[in-house]
């Protein structure tokens, strides 16, 4: 299974989200510290909301297999900028949290996401459960292993490392 890590605002419904994928009831928790467990790392939205804490998520990504940017439905901005994907070495993903709230425009974060570069976007209800199934299937799948040698070929073309490369026999 793939190791997720979660990155937002506050309240933007990360915790709920790691307590829905882990199996777990749903109860309030502040999230106060990094959360790293066997396959979520869970972050404080204070990280994404401080630029001077940003650093830290760009250090803790190296931890993880996939990398995912939550953002509500019912956000009235994104915190994150365009083509953000650019400061890792992991796929980026995009989380659309409470789309079961009345306020929610799924289109506006949808087209934020897509701008800040997230390869592939998940609309997820941690309340009714909607779209978890999708995302557990995607995270189900195995992460891309590569040798330094396949890593470093990839790298001198120019191509994420995730990505499929067959068309350039580098697979």
């Amino acid at each position: 299974m793939k190791k997720l890590f979660l990155m937002g605002r506050s309240e933007a419904g990360k915790t709920s989200l790691t307590q829905v994928l882990r199996g777990e009831e749903l109860r309030y928790h502040k999230t106060q510290y990094v959360n790293t467990g066997a396959d979520i790392i869970d972050s404080p939205g204070e990280y994404a909301e401080t630029k001077r804490c940003g650093l830290g998520l760009a250090c803790f990504s190296f931890e993880a297999d996939v990398l995912a940017l939550l953002i509500a439905a019912d956000e009235p901005f994104s915190l994150f900028e365009a083509d953000c994907q650019c400061f890792t070495n992991r796929p980026l993903i995009g989380i659309i949290t409470k789309v079961d709230s009345p306020f929610a425009n799924v289109p506006m974060v949808r087209g934020w996401m897509e701008n800040s570069g997230c390869e592939r976007i998940f609309e997820v209800s941690s309340m009714t459960r909607d779209g978890i199934g999708e995302l557990l299937d995607y995270l189900k799948e195995e992460p891309v292993r590569l040798t330094l040698e396949q890593a470093k070929a990839r790298q001198a073309r120019g191509l994420p490392e995730w990505g499929d490369v067959s068309q350039y026999g580098l697979a």
